[in-house]
């Protein structure tokens, strides 16, 4: 029946305006199709337990509420609840003919200004930042409070929500989230729940609980005319009626999974000035770890639609993993005192791709010596430049700077009380005892991450990255062995050293290099 629906609905003739194309776009509870103008939403007849689209009853119940809720932050893109009916021919949305299911139609938003889109293309300033926070600050300031809206925000609401979440991923583990990650969450939550119950007494007593969107996220946001935000929650009550702080934490947190944590920043500062919430810091982090692991349960429900292609299954569990790890990093960050790590190591060897997952994961400032390289010598960071070893920005004196700079970046960092990540080759003892020196003098942990594996594989890697036009470094087979005759070896005098073998998979070497900083 599903395959035969989406077969008549993918034919532009069963739609009542001219269009030439029709996609279908498939999430765990919706099938979207997108003709040329407009959207066509028709939910799933699906039973998650926290939502219930079984019925025809219900579905026309919840579209109908979509539509209500949606007004609210764009009552020009819902124009209304359609009615899918029967015909010869298959379903379609002309006039005549059974109804068989309804779908929720609105206009279509520019895809390319979608706030998702434009943050992978590097195209947002905190200019359209602030615009966002500002339109969600008023709209809060207008959303409905109540006694009824109140008790959402209790203790026993929200805890029930999360215990929720942990049954939910049980049958993840070992797939999308690890038991270690899971452990790690759940103890630290009750945890916060149990010694934190007057921060939460204090947002309902404030007035923070209110019927709030529920669902603000890149993916739902578009910068076109104006700033849009569409597909809130409509299902339940539970997931709408919220704090204030946890709507925002929302978009926050996918900032920060999307490498834009400056824009989190951004975002939180403009909203507390629109809003006057300053008391809202108290519970961002909490929200921002139930938003991330929020996040990778629903990606992880796309594994059993049997709907989805197995492509799309295979970047919903990328999309899992990513948000869950970033959920544990949230915890295992508020232990982490203000440290300098340096990765160093041969090129090839993985030191990017650690350095960049660990600074993910616990939102680390990252200075990477490729890219601060290019822009002393004013190359885009992505040009290839294929100067001899030694040569060109390659000289000493160009070596010089460039870690100058790092230095630079990283007292500033240190000395703000934030941790910074050095992405360097550090092949000599004299430029490691740079960064040692500075450790000392600021009195923080000095933390050295050796990256090593076989000369086949950081070569099969090298020759990757070249093929890359959206790689910094300029490393090469040629200039490998070059390297690694002056690469003078690590020792532990040196400081706290972990040997690192990239040959493994990522995750597991980022959960050894957080035990190694003691935050597991």
């Amino acid at each position: 029946m599903v395959q035969q629906l989406t077969q008549a609905l993918l034919n532009p003739s069963a739609y009542p305006e001219p269009t030439k194309s029709v996609t279908l776009i498939q999430t765990h509870v919706s099938f979207l199709f997108v003709t040329d103008n407009f959207v066509y939403k028709i939910k799933k007849p699906v039973d998650l337990g926290f939502l219930n689209f079984t019925t025809l009853d219900r579905r026309r119940f919840y579209c109908e509420e979509e539509v209500r809720l949606n007004r609210r932050l764009c009552p020009d893109v819902y124009l209304g609840v359609v009615q899918l009916r029967e015909s010869p021919g298959g379903v379609t949305f002309h006039p005549h003919g059974r109804i068989v299911d309804y779908a929720v139609k609105m206009r279509r938003l520019p895809e390319d200004r979608m706030l998702d889109h434009l943050l992978r293309e590097n195209k947002v300033d905190e200019t359209s930042i602030r615009e966002i926070a500002g339109t969600i600050a008023r709209f809060h300031s207008m959303t409905e409070k109540s006694d009824e809206i109140d008790s959402y925000g209790s203790i026993t609401t929200i805890t029930g929500n999360w215990e929720e979440n942990f049954r939910q991923v049980a049958d993840f583990i070992g797939t999308t989230i690890e038991a270690k990650d899971l452990g790690l969450i759940r103890e630290w939550v009750r945890g916060f729940l149990t010694e934190k119950k007057d921060l939460f007494n204090n947002r309902i007593s404030g007035g923070f609980i209110r019927d709030c969107d529920g669902d603000i996220h890149a993916e739902n946001i578009c910068l076109a005319d104006k700033v849009y935000i569409f597909d809130c929650i409509e299902f339940n009550k539970r997931f709408r009626y919220i704090d204030t702080a946890a709507d925002i934490a929302f978009l926050a947190m996918d900032f920060d999974y999307h490498n834009k944590s400056k824009f989190a920043d951004v975002f939180v500062d403009a909203y507390i000035s629109a809003s006057g919430d300053s008391g809202l810091i108290n519970v961002l982090d909490f929200y921002k770890i139930y938003r991330a692991f929020v996040r990778g349960k629903v990606e992880s429900f796309r594994l059993n639609d049997r709907q989805i292609p197995l492509h799309e299954k295979a970047a919903a569990k990328e999309r899992a993993n990513r948000h869950f790890r970033l959920a544990a990093g949230y915890i295992m960050r508020r232990k982490l005192p203000p440290s300098l790590i340096i990765f160093s190591g041969l090129m090839g060897t993985g030191k990017s791709t650690l350095a960049d997952g660990l600074a993910f994961e616990l939102g680390l400032e990252i200075a990477r010596s490729d890219v601060i390289r290019k822009k002393i010598a004013n190359i885009p960071e992505t040009k290839h430049c294929l100067y001899r070893f030694g040569e060109g920005i390659y000289t000493e004196e160009f070596t010089r700077a460039t870690y100058e700079e790092i230095l630079k970046a990283s007292e500033k960092a240190l000395r703000s009380g934030r941790s910074i990540v050095i992405d360097a080759s550090c092949s000599r003892k004299r430029d490691r005892e740079l960064f040692r020196t500075l450790a000392q003098r600021l009195a923080v942990p000095f933390h050295i991450i050796q990256t090593t594996c076989t000369d086949e594989l950081a070569n099969s890697r090298l020759n990757y990255r070249m093929e890359s036009q959206f790689d910094a470094s300029d490393g090469r087979r040629e200039l490998f062995y070059l390297q690694k005759a002056e690469f003078e070896q690590i020792d532990a005098s040196e400081g706290k050293l972990l040997v690192v073998d990239t040959s493994q998979p990522i995750e597991e070497n980022l959960d050894m290099i957080q035990h190694f900083l003691e935050l597991r």
